[in-house]
């Protein structure tokens, strides 16, 4: 709880600033460089980024990020050679579940300097009462979202 008397979390409240700020991907807002700063980029007038990515931390975790397939295959991401991101975007927020697309490193080296992951078409759904902690990571530009 966020020091409050209503039901949500302080996670799902930080996500649905993400979500809204992914959404409308400009502000004119001032705050300071933390996970619900009110504008996208290190200033107010940075264009072109449209993703605040995160890394999500559960209570069971042991201080590991939580990590997922890049793919909709069904595989282990403890298991050696499978491909796997601990990166994701929120993509929506209902009630204390978060909606997130899970983002890859991106590969290409002539890209990789300004654009450093990529958009999958793997989403998950967790129920942020799992979810201790939460890391953002460099606001940037993912493509195809």
């Amino acid at each position: 709880m966020c020091n409050n008397s209503n039901d949500s979390s302080c996670i799902a409240e930080i996500l649905t600033v993400i979500n809204i700020l992914q959404c409308n991907a400009q502000c004119s807002d001032t705050c300071l460089d933390t996970c619900d700063r009110g504008f996208l980029g290190n200033t107010i007038s940075t264009l072109g980024l449209n993703t605040r990515p995160v890394m999500l931390y559960t209570c069971a975790g042991n201080g590991t990020p939580w990590s997922m397939p890049t793919t909709k295959e069904n595989v282990d991401c403890a298991s050696v050679g499978t491909t796997c991101s601990s990166v994701f975007r929120v993509e929506k927020i209902d009630g204390n579940c978060a909606t997130f697309r899970v983002l890859a490193a991106n590969s290409d080296p002539t890209t990789s300097g300004t654009i450093p992951y990529v958009a999958t078409n793997s989403f998950f759904t967790m129920n942020l009462d799992c979810v201790c902690a939460l890391k953002c990571l460099n606001d940037t530009t993912v493509e195809g979202v």
